[in-house]
């Protein structure tokens, strides 16, 4: 019901001409804690399902969550083309291997901050973008937001 009011009023702000807010770190860290929750009440499976086919439930723009393995390995993205990809060496635009150190902020305190250069597939330019990583288990759920 929650996930169906947000598309409402996201759709009433569109037609009205009116740009949604700009999602916040809070935003990124509700994301990742709403699909943790969901994993563990439903499963991984049922996770990854949400996440390939962009439910809006975990995917509202430049907002989505996305599932790695500890290997570096996406395991669901939006992206779909990215599943089965190992993305431990794929630099930011700055050449900063991002992901390595999402991976290794996952294996220790389990959860926090990673900041990289990346594209913003809304304004379509490289971006400061600050993801939030939390390990599930074997995996980490991640959820980032663009700086302008």
């Amino acid at each position: 019901m929650k996930a169906l009011f947000s598309a409402a009023i996201l759709s009433l702000c569109l037609y009205a001409g009116v740009a949604p807010a700009e999602p916040t770190e809070k935003d990124a860290v509700a994301l990742v804690e709403k699909g943790a929750l969901f994993m563990r009440h439903h499963g991984m499976d049922q996770m990854i399902n949400k996440i390939n086919t962009h439910d809006p439930e975990f995917h509202a723009g430049a907002l989505y969550l996305a599932m790695f393995g500890m290997d570096g390995i996406a395991v669901a993205h939006p992206t779909t083309a990215l599943i089965g990809k190992n993305l431990l060496d794929v630099p930011d635009a700055d050449g900063k291997l991002f992901r390595r150190e999402m991976i290794a902020l996952a294996l220790g305190k389990g959860s926090g901050w990673v900041e990289y250069k990346f594209m913003n597939p809304v304004s379509g330019k490289v971006e400061l973008k600050t993801t939030y990583v939390l390990r599930v288990g074997d995996v980490a759920l991640e959820a980032g937001i663009y700086r302008h």
